[in-house]
């Protein structure tokens, strides 16, 4: 009767065994995390009625917001298109990477620009690929149209989109009654690209955002079975305006409105198809924006909000942006009011993928991912604000010191610097309206040694956006 006994304990063991090392075996074949970066242009941080719009309908979004973590002090790491890509894709501020221009220069690239983000340059593609992963790009990429700078040369095995802003390649004059006027593709010859080949000139800007979508979609079910990458910078809502014939007329906020209600059917579409094949809960989604509105573009641009002025200064308006982490089960969510950055992105996707990056690359990003799971402290306690190749302001915790201002997005002609530094408790008062500098030396003197701390350790590259 003993040996029955010891043959009934033996199975037990024996299973318990086999499930352990099955689930361990689980383990170790689970995929890294995928990641979807969507990245809008010319988002302002109150264009989401998550962000407090009260007629821009974004209810994908908001359930993003409402079930991942919105952040409420996210910002890009410059005023406009080509340097804030450039830094969101290396973890580096534009000056580092050859994209902080000279006073008077290009800020961005234009179709006769002979440079781009330079090739050495490591970008979380290229990081990712080292852990085995598939990289896609649909949408704008501004960051040069030659071939030797084209995504599929900074590490994307695919790309299908705009190779610069939609407003370029004018062929009626660039005004603003062009930009804001009827919708006419004629009017911006610009280049639809598949690869490192122009498929479609002017591109049908009218399908653009559901192209996009499209596309987005097909790399996400090809590539299901192994980790991916994918980075959808939206043409929208860059001025000219387009969307769809389903999407006309069916926002209060009119046209703008109708765009944006675009986008956000764009992202549940993202998102309904990371669910359908069982990737929701192993995919981090990041939604962001490269800079603040385009507010010269009247009912056509976006709004900040609260916050002061718009794209192409470092007032908050030009700066902070919306920014939403989604990824069911992992991130914790909650609004998180410390500061995070676009340059963030990379050392978080390195970190929650387990790539150990080179150990001679000098980042200017934090890594978030215990902020994103367990909801801790963000590590980033500061942020520099550039314009060009100059520090306009300084922020650290809630105190922001301004040393120049200027708000005309194009020329330089009402720039301050400021003998004294403006100083706002941007927590208090993210308007910008009270000066506190002569209440608090003290905090002043801080943010002034911070900047120049952080000026003599910059090493700064010659700047690609001016060569021609």
């Amino acid at each position: 009767m003993i040996y029955p006994i010891f043959l009934c304990l033996f199975l037990t063991l024996f299973e318990s065994s086999i499930f352990k090392m099955s689930e361990g075996d689980r383990l170790s074949r689970e995929s890294p995390p995928n990641f979807v970066v969507i990245f809008m242009d010319d988002l302002g941080w109150g264009d989401l009625s998550s962000y407090g719009h009260p007629t821009i309908h974004t209810p994908h979004l908001d359930r993003m917001s409402r079930e991942g973590q919105k952040w409420t002090n996210f910002y890009t790491a410059c005023s406009v298109c080509s340097p804030s890509r450039g830094a969101l894709l290396t973890g580096r501020y534009p000056i580092r990477i050859g994209l902080g221009p000279t006073t008077g220069g290009s800020r961005v690239f234009f179709p006769d620009s002979k440079g781009g983000l330079p090739p050495e340059e490591v970008t979380i593609a290229e990081v990712l690929k080292e852990r085995g992963y598939k990289t896609g790009i649909v949408g704008k990429w501004h960051l040069g149209h030659l071939p030797q700078f084209l995504p599929t040369r900074q590490g994307f095995d695919s790309y299908y989109g705009i190779p610069y802003s939609n407003d370029m390649d004018h062929t009626q004059g660039w005004n603003l009654e062009n930009l804001l006027g009827e919708p006419d593709i004629t009017k911006w010859n610009v280049p639809l690209l598949e690869n490192d080949t122009v498929i479609e000139r002017p591109a049908n800007q009218h399908t653009i955002t559901k192209r996009y979508t499209e596309k987005a979609i097909e790399f996400i079910r090809e590539n299901r079975d192994d980790p991916f990458f994918l980075y959808l910078p939206h043409t929208m809502v860059h001025t000219p305006l387009f969307a769809s014939e389903d999407f006309l007329n069916t926002s209060s906020r009119g046209f703008y409105g109708d765009v944006m209600a675009e986008v956000d059917w764009s992202v549940g579409k993202i998102l309904s198809t990371l669910k359908e094949n069982d990737l929701d809960e192993n995919t981090l989604v990041v939604f962001t924006s490269d800079n603040g509105p385009w507010l010269i573009m009247q009912e056509d641009g976006g709004s900040a909000g609260l916050l002061k002025d718009g794209k192409g200064t470092t007032w908050e308006g030009g700066m902070r942006v919306p920014g939403i982490f989604y990824m069911p089960g992992t991130v914790r969510p909650g609004i998180r009011t410390d500061l995070g950055s676009t340059l963030d992105l990379l050392p978080t996707f390195a970190s929650m993928a387990g790539v150990s990056l080179q150990e001679n690359l000098v980042l200017d990003g934090f890594d978030l991912s215990a902020v994103l799971k367990n909801g801790t402290a963000s590590p980033r306690d500061h942020f520099i604000y550039y314009r060009n190749r100059d520090i306009y302001a300084v922020r650290k915790n809630n105190f922001k010191a301004h040393f120049v201002t200027a708000t005309c997005y194009q020329l330089d002609n009402n720039r301050i610097e400021h003998e004294q530094p403006l100083l706002f408790d941007v927590d208090n008062d993210p308007g910008e309206r009270f000066d506190r500098s002569k209440d608090l030396p003290e905090v002043v003197a801080e943010l002034t040694r911070l900047a120049d701390d952080h000026k003599r350790i910059m090493v700064a590259k010659p700047s690609e956006l001016d060569k021609r």
